[in-house]
């Protein structure tokens, strides 16, 4: 296997330069770093949810609607992946599906009034 910038190092060394990347606005390296960190310890959700973040501002859409659904899935009360995901959906013109997710990530957050 051919390793790249993206995956070279210790897990630690490539979160720390994927949130360098992402705090630089450099999303599209940032993703780069973290899909293979996400491939190799798939069970942390801050390096899926950075990536999710990373995509999202990116405009790789729909990688970030798929990661926002495997948190959400795994963690149903974690109320940013909920807020990251309607707005993955909201703007993708997704309105409907948006909503409830919106909705519930309002409410954890306890802001009743829009939920």
């Amino acid at each position: 296997m051919t390793r790249s910038y993206h995956d070279h190092g210790t897990p630690a060394e490539r979160w720390d330069r994927a949130q360098r990347h992402f705090g630089r606005k450099n999303y599209a390296d940032a993703a780069r770093v973290l899909a293979s960190l996400v491939e190799e310890v798939p069970e942390q959700s801050g390096p899926r949810l950075l990536l999710a973040r990373a995509y999202y501002h990116s405009a790789q859409l729909r990688r970030a609607e798929a990661e926002c659904r495997v948190l959400v899935e795994r963690h149903p009360v974690e109320g940013y992946a909920r807020l990251l995901l309607g707005r993955t959906l909201e703007r993708q013109g997704r309105h409907e599906e948006a909503r409830p997710h919106l909705r519930l990530a309002a409410a954890m957050a306890g802001d009743f009034e829009d939920a």
